[in-house]
This record gives C-alpha cells, sequence and structure tokens, in this order.
C-alpha cells in the first residue's frame, strides 16, 4: 500500500488517487494542482478539458521563470499574467481525476458533492540522457518529472446562522480582545464612594 503524504479523517468520506514518476513536466503539474485545489470535482474536470482545448489557462505563480504574458491569465488574475497551456500536463492530472471520481462512486459518495481537499505534487528523480556538446563534451540532458497525489472528499452542508443573543457573533460582531479582557476581568472590592 502506498503513503499519502496527509491521511484524511476516516469518519469523513473520502476518495484518493495518484501516479508516480509520470513523465510530465513536474512544473507544469505544480501550477495545475495548485489551481485546481479547493474546485468542485465536476469544475476542475470543465477547467481541465477547457485548458486542452485551450479555452481557458493555467496561471503559474511559482514559476514564472520565462513564462510568456497571456492576455487570458488576466481571468484567473495571473500575477503578472502569466500563463500556459500545459497539454500533456493537463491530461494526465485530467486522468487522475477521473480515476479519484470513479473510486468516489465505486464508494458510494455523492459525486455532485465532490471537491478536490488535497492536490499535492512533488518532483520524482529524474530520468537522465545526455547530450553531445561542442569540442567532444558530454552534458546532462535530464527530465523533471512528478508524483502527484488527489484526495476528494464531500463537501458537508452548511450550518444555519443561530437566531438567538447568545454567543460571540450573535449580535453580528465579533468581541474585540480587550473587550474579552474586560469581561474576564472580575472586579475586587466595593468601597463607596
Amino acid at each position: 500500500m502506498v503513503r499519502y503524504s496527509i491521511e484524511p479523517d476516516a469518519a469523513v468520506p473520502h476518495s484518493k488517487s495518484r501516479g508516480s514518476h509520470l513523465r510530465v513536466h513536474f512544473k507544469h503539474c505544480r501550477e495545475i494542482a495548485h489551481h485546481i485545489k479547493g474546485m468542485e470535482a465536476a469544475k476542475a474536470d470543465k477547467f481541465l478539458q477547457d485548458v486542452k482545448d485551450k479555452k481557458s489557462i493555467v496561471p503559474f505563480t511559482k514559476y514564472t521563470g520565462g513564462i510568456g504574458r497571456k492576455a487570458m491569465a488576466k481571468q484567473h488574475n495571473a500575477p503578472g499574467d502569466k500563463g500556459r497551456w500545459p497539454i500533456k500536463a493537463t491530461a494526465v492530472v485530467k486522468d487522475l481525476l477521473s480515476n479519484a471520481v470513479a473510486n468516489a462512486e465505486s464508494k458510494g459518495m455523492d459525486v455532485d458533492k465532490l471537491y478536490i481537499s488535497h492536490a499535492q505534487v512533488n518532483r520524482a528523480p529524474p530520468g537522465r540522457r545526455r547530450t553531445y556538446r561542442a569540442h567532444g563534451r558530454i552534458g546532462k540532458y535530464a527530465s523533471q518529472p512528478a508524483h502527484i497525489e488527489l484526495i476528494l472528499s464531500e463537501r458537508s452542508e452548511g450550518v444555519e446562522k443561530a437566531d438567538g443573543d447568545d454567543g460571540e457573533g450573535a449580535r453580528g460582531r465579533k468581541i474585540t480582545k480587550k473587550e474579552a479582557a474586560k469581561k474576564r476581568f472580575v472586579k475586587v472590592g466595593g468601597g463607596s464612594a
């Protein structure tokens, strides 16, 4: 059995999917996973399909060196409007997502309530090849593969707002630290003035 970087609570229904030593660029996979984390599974699937069709773009937030600016990246508020359409990496992540959804279905989970609670990408050991350089030298020519893991969970129902006057936020405002300290303070002595 493989280990995941986090083990979700067994009481919460979830489904997992992972791929190891996948021959897709690590940096591309990291940016895709970072963007889809927290999305509903159906929305993420549509986003990945749109990226493959170049109707949507993956915003690059961390690995931005040499990434060109694209007008489409403004839709996602990408820093510096930087983004790309990594087709191969998107296809791999889409396959992992569909596998996780299928795993959830087999567990009897509600597919409409699924969201990506955990998406992580790690570097895998590089595939080493060689290239031939000038003056009879040899240079390294390494690929940067990735380990990808996804965990889907069911979105829980929202909690109704309390209508009583008890509780901290019942009156629609938070109690400051100073006010809380004043409430804890016990007045000692009762000298009449």
